[in-house]
């Protein structure tokens, strides 16, 4: 079972994560986009941590906590994008002390739906939404699903690195992107690592 206290303790991994590869994500960015992912995902995840000894109980009320403090420190596409997910996963969750591993796949792909919905992007981009669906479906039954879901963001990644990007700021480098990791998906793969520990 995954519990809120889990989602703290995930919290500060992230956050220590976040502090050490933000110059990473602003490069990659930078390439591509406004350079600032890795202060989004730095203040982000900042934001979360200090909130993480107040989130309630609640699986569902404690992910909508998170969002809204990534939310009030972030105003760029991406921070938008990942509170919307944590929202719709936090609907899906609430009035719950605690989730089982199983239900992962479907939280995902309620997140990836409504970021899709509210980014009017989709799949084949080259964007996070990529990782997102490659994540939920290795978590399908996956006897280590942390393990599963690193190695997915991982090869979602590298899989798209030589596509160009049809999606977002990115799409106006088009074949200049081409060889490239999409900023947004190099984020994703860092923050699996660090929610699992892995």
């Amino acid at each position: 079972m995954i519990t809120v206290a889990d989602l703290r303790a995930a919290s500060l991994r992230l956050k220590d994560a976040m502090e050490a590869e933000a110059d990473t994500l602003n490069s990659a960015d930078g390439a591509l986009g406004d350079g600032d992912l890795g202060i989004t995902m730095r203040s982000g995840s900042r934001a979360v941590a200090e909130k993480a000894p107040d989130l309630p109980d609640d699986f569902g009320m404690a992910l909508m906590g998170c969002a809204q403090a990534f939310m009030k420190v972030s105003s760029s596409s991406y921070g938008t994008l990942l509170a919307t997910g944590l929202m719709a996963a936090a609907r899906e969750t609430k009035g719950r002390d605690a989730i089982n591993a199983a239900e992962l796949p479907d939280l995902l792909h309620a997140a990836r739906d409504k970021m899709m919905a509210r980014g009017k992007a989709e799949l084949g981009g080259k964007t996070v939404l990529d990782s997102l669906d490659a994540i939920a479906t290795a978590l399908e039954g996956a006897k280590d699903p942390a393990a599963a879901a690193v190695a997915a963001a991982h090869d979602a990644q590298i899989a798209f690195r030589d596509k160009p990007a049809t999606i977002g700021r990115a799409r106006i480098f088009a074949e200049k992107s081409v060889g490239m990791d999409d900023p947004g998906m190099l984020a994703m793969t860092k923050i699996v690592q660090a929610l699992t520990g892995r």
